[in-house]
């Protein structure tokens, strides 16, 4: 059994969170955002599937991504320097959103629903959550977003429906989080894809820890500016 939150912002503490599934911590509540960024502030986040009560999550080991030792893979360095694209910021979040939630080859379903899209919109016109787009031929074609607080930048989800589409974004996008002062990337849990591009996963503690120092950092409400055309 997991505990089940109340009408409060509070979370249990995280050691109380199970081995399995990984990282399940408590459930219920709502996505309000001011139980979402409580959350966030505490290495919790959300994940559940539609017609389940809202689950919330602190895994450990955590993937993360320091963006000092991010890599592009040599097979997208050519793609990144000659592809023609563009590459925006914040104008287009709940399209991001919504390619990232359709579905994927064999997969009937997604996780990020319309309460999901609803809130995180919200946190998006708060300043709070962030999308990064990549267009090709006037079409948006691929792209990702997250949630910022201090300088720590959560990833979520990123999509693509033309080739190297997301990466492109995401390589644009760890480019401008270095460029002004991001120091780390939540990558949840592990992939091989990220774990190409130089992501590792961490305990719990040492997430928790480097979170703490990220959080006492100013923040940058958006929405972010960006523009870079690739010709």
């Amino acid at each position: 059994m997991i505990p089940w939150l109340d009408h409060r912002h509070v979370f249990p503490p995280l050691t109380q969170a199970l081995k399995e599934p990984n990282g399940l911590l408590v459930a219920g509540g709502d996505l309000s955002p001011q139980r979402i960024l409580a959350a966030y502030r505490q290495g919790i986040f959300p994940w559940f599937m539609p017609g389940e009560p809202i689950l919330w999550w602190s895994p450990s080991p955590r993937m993360v991504l320091y963006v000092d030792e991010f890599k592009v893979p040599k097979s997208l360095v050519k793609v990144v320097r000659h592809r023609r694209y563009q590459i925006t910021f914040d104008t287009a979040f709940e399209q991001v959103m919504q390619g990232c939630a359709a579905p994927r080859g064999t997969e009937a379903g997604t996780w990020i629903s319309d309460e999901m899209l609803a809130a995180y919109t919200a946190l998006h016109e708060a300043g709070f959550a962030h999308s990064f787009e990549c267009w090709m031929d006037g079409e948006l074609v691929g792209g990702l977003y997250g949630m910022a607080l201090g300088k720590m930048f959560y990833g979520e989800s990123m999509f693509a429906r033309r080739s190297d589409a997301s990466k492109i974004a995401f390589v644009h996008a760890v480019q401008w989080l270095r460029a002004n002062g991001f120091a780390m990337i939540d990558c949840q849990m592990y992939t091989d894809h990220l774990a190409r591009f130089g992501a590792r996963e961490i305990d719990r503690d040492e997430f928790v820890a480097k979170l703490k120092v990220l959080l006492d950092e100013p923040e940058q409400l958006g929405p972010w500016q960006y523009c870079h055309i690739n010709e």
